[in-house]
């Protein structure tokens, strides 16, 4: 199974962002990427009346949809924390786990000053970086918002490492 790495902070913080310029550079140094999106609240991606929304509405257990170059999958299952979506992302070299704060996975979080006052979690075991607009020491290595090039670095180092023959 490939690694899986959090990416965690408070509402409005940037993480979206982050991941969406992480993606590419992780890419472009020959890796692929997986990444999901913890939906606390639930989520529907059938659009009301399309043929996959009325399978599943008709008692399907697993709708899969697909069209030349990619396929989307909904398929009733209580999955709830990152260990049983890992069977999905076996041929990834690294997962980007948006959200998933309660989880026992290394974490990065993102951190801006304009929107909060404190971090979402300074003291966390699981922190492995901190990325901000702003200097703060949390014993863990620390990234400007810009830094994506150098923070993409830390994690093939860290965790991408044997992924690429030599």
């Amino acid at each position: 199974m490939p690694p899986i790495i959090t990416i965690v902070g408070k509402s409005e913080s940037g993480k979206t962002t982050l991941i969406e310029r992480l993606i590419p550079e992780l890419k472009n140094r020959g890796y692929k990427i997986g990444t999901t999106k913890h939906a606390s609240h639930g989520f529907d991606i059938d659009k009301k009346g399309k043929d996959s929304q009325r399978h599943k509405q008709a008692g399907a257990d697993m709708v899969i949809v697909a069209s030349p170059g990619k396929i989307a999958m909904v398929k009733d299952e209580d999955c709830e924390t990152l260990d049983c979506l890992e069977k999905y992302f076996h041929d990834m070299d690294l997962v980007i786990a948006e959200g998933y704060k309660k989880e026992d996975r290394p974490r990065i979080e993102v951190f801006r000053s304009t929107r909060h006052k404190m971090p979402l979690c300074p003291d966390h075991k699981n922190l492995v970086a901190f990325v901000t607009d702003k200097g703060i020491d949390l014993k863990v290595p620390v990234f400007g918002l810009e830094e994506i090039q150098r923070l993409a670095g830390f994690i093939e180092k860290k965790y991408l490492a044997k992924v690429l023959p030599a």
